[in-house]
């Protein structure tokens, strides 16, 4: 099979949003103690789950949460009871913690994000970033010039639908103008990520590491499909 276009995920595959002691070590918890080193890397583990719910929520936060990434309010909504319900009790500062959640200049590229992104794009393939996410990625990516490796943005807020539902993916090829049959999809997540199989698609697994532990998990990728 020949690959023609190579669709990314963001969080935790092309970016990743990293532990930041400045951000936490003022956090403390019902009592008034400082979170802990293991609290803080829970903290920002539940931040930027794929998949699957991280803390027990009442049935109206669980439909807010599963909708989370249609919908910008249901996904501030839901994330500031999962601070909460982690240890944040106070509003302020789970606002803070929110709000740079949001922010793409706080995500870091992986490595070899960069170059994974030109080697796609100088060898001629449609590139696109397909994303569940509730707010706009782009400038994470307009900030270091990579937007020009990119030819599209689906994002699931945006176009209402969410992976790994075939509707997403279908969107993303089409956007891309090339058969799902010759397109590649890189995630960190089977379940969301490898939704796009479903629809024809070949599909590489990345493991969600941290940046500094993952040096070249995207260039061996597109390798192994014969892309870079």
């Amino acid at each position: 099979m020949t690959i023609r276009a190579v669709l990314f995920d963001f969080s935790g595959t092309l970016f990743r949003l990293e532990q930041d002691e400045s951000w936490l070590t003022e956090l403390t918890d019902h009592e008034g103690t400082p979170l802990d080193i293991e609290a803080q890397a829970e903290l920002m583990r539940r931040m930027t789950a794929p998949v699957g719910q991280v803390v027990e929520l009442d049935a109206e936060h669980v439909h807010a949460w599963r909708e989370r990434d249609r919908d910008p309010v249901l996904h501030r909504k839901v994330y500031l009871e999962v601070l909460k319900k982690s240890g944040v009790p106070r509003p302020e500062q789970a606002e803070a913690l929110y709000n740079r959640l949001i922010d793409p200049s706080q995500w870091t590229p992986y490595p070899d994000t960069e170059a994974a992104l030109k080697a796609a794009s100088e060898r001629g393939l449609k590139v696109g970033v397909l994303s569940n996410i509730a707010f706009d990625i782009r400038p994470a990516f307009t900030a270091r010039g990579w937007d020009a490796f990119v030819d599209e943005f689906v994002l699931s807020f945006e176009v209402g639908a969410i992976k790994p539902e075939l509707e997403i993916f279908r969107k993303a090829v089409q956007a891309l103008g090339v058969p799902a049959t010759e397109t590649l999809m890189v995630g960190d997540s089977e379940e969301a990520d490898g939704g796009a199989r479903a629809l024809g698609c070949e599909f590489a697994l990345v493991d969600p590491l941290p940046t500094t532990d993952r040096p070249d998990a995207l260039l061996t990728a597109l390798r192994t499909h014969g892309v870079a």
